[in-house]
């Protein structure tokens, strides 16, 4: 059965940046794309960033929140590794953090109902 476990978040400061992990275990890792999602209390679970299998696609959320350009999504197939990368981080970005995984070709990949696999979450607090 396919497990993911995000790891490396924490309580920052506005501007600083951090690195989530997110492991891959229980299936072929790269058969799946993957996301980032994240749900701040009271509000809906939200698309972050996509990547595809091979890594070669990646996709950002661009409404309401910008994330181009200060997040990045990568991941390592040998490692079976998903990472996203956080600068900038802005106090609206507190949220928990949800990897999860999918296998391709499964309509809008900004839908989280798209997605077969989620992992438990990892908690983002920017605050000063």
């Amino acid at each position: 059965q396919v497990q993911l476990e995000e790891s490396g978040g924490g309580l920052v400061q506005p501007g600083d940046s951090l690195s989530l992990s997110c492991a891959f275990s229980g299936g072929a890792f790269n058969d799946y794309s993957m996301g980032w999602f994240r749900q701040a209390p009271g509000k809906a679970r939200q698309f972050v960033a996509y990547i595809n299998t091979a890594g070669t696609v990646t996709d950002y959320l661009r409404y309401p929140d910008i994330i181009r350009g200060r997040f990045t999504i990568s991941r390592d197939n040998y490692k079976n590794t998903l990472y996203l990368g956080a600068n900038s981080l802005k106090p609206e970005d507190t949220a928990v953090y949800y990897c999860a995984a999918r296998t391709p070709p499964n309509g809008d990949w900004s839908d989280p109902n798209s997605y077969s696999y989620w992992g438990r979450g990892t908690q983002v607090t920017v605050s000063s």
